[in-house]
């Protein structure tokens, strides 16, 4: 069965790049009309989605900072034709790893602010944006559940975090119709995240220990966004889909 978003908007937070890139892509292959966060990184994806026939607006954003989320994010909706159906909040990061007796209070509110503040802050916004029946990915991590590497106290807390308000929400917005779910990644190779913070005889050790014997892919995580945001996981909320190839079972 063919998954068909034609005449659905959407928003994708980070969407020019590795994950957000690739659920982006995804999305505007399927029919949605796209419009796109950035913070940092190349736009030549913007160029491949508009190659499909379609417009695909591009806004900068520091989603950490709730006044210009509120701006970018009612001129989305406005460039969107006043509603957005489908949010992706896939901003989020490592930052770095530092252990706690070193981690400053800066260091805790960065990580926390970029990976759980960013999607209240989002959310917030889109709320009254969003139609009944809109759809809402959070983007979680293996990390939540495992505790994640050295290093990563604050980042750990912050997706699980991402969890909680993913559940909650799920409750209240419930009578909307509105499902919100998240996706929890495990080790996804090729992307900034891993190439920065994970050593390659790391990255190597990872993937002998996964029962699928590879690294995921940006594009395993965009088709689980796909099935989430589509009327096949129409009775579905509240739930985190874990995409770790065997390596964490729920």
């Amino acid at each position: 069965m063919n998954i068909d978003l034609t005449g659905k908007t959407a928003l994708v937070t980070g969407g020019n790049i590795g994950i957000g890139g690739a659920i982006s892509m995804a999305l505007a292959r399927c029919g949605a009309s796209v419009a796109i966060t950035y913070f940092q990184g190349d736009l030549d994806l913007v160029h491949s989605i508009e190659t499909l026939g379609c417009k695909t607006p591009v806004f900068y954003l520091n989603a950490t900072d709730s006044t210009q989320v509120d701006k970018v994010i009612s001129e989305a909706a406005a460039a969107l034709g006043g509603k957005i159906d489908i949010l992706v909040n896939n901003v989020g990061g490592l930052v770095g790893r530092v252990p706690v007796h070193e981690m400053t209070d800066e260091f805790w509110h960065k990580v926390i602010d970029v990976n759980l503040s960013s999607a209240f802050y989002c959310i917030r916004a889109v709320s009254p944006f969003m139609p009944e029946c809109g759809r809402i990915i959070n983007l979680a991590s293996l990390a939540a559940h495992d505790g994640g590497g050295n290093g990563a106290v604050a980042y750990t807390a912050a997706k699980a975090g991402v969890i909680g308000l993913t559940r909650s929400l799920a409750k209240e917005l419930a009578p909307r119709k509105i499902r919100v779910n998240a996706l929890s990644p495990g080790f996804i190779a090729g992307t900034t995240f891993h190439n920065t913070f994970t050593a390659e005889n790391v990255q190597r050790m990872i993937i002998e220990k996964t029962p699928l014997k590879r690294g995921g892919s940006a594009e395993d995580v965009a088709s689980a966004a796909l099935f989430l945001v589509s009327d096949l996981a129409g009775f579905i909320t509240g739930e985190v889909l874990e995409i770790n190839g065997g390596l964490w079972f729920a």
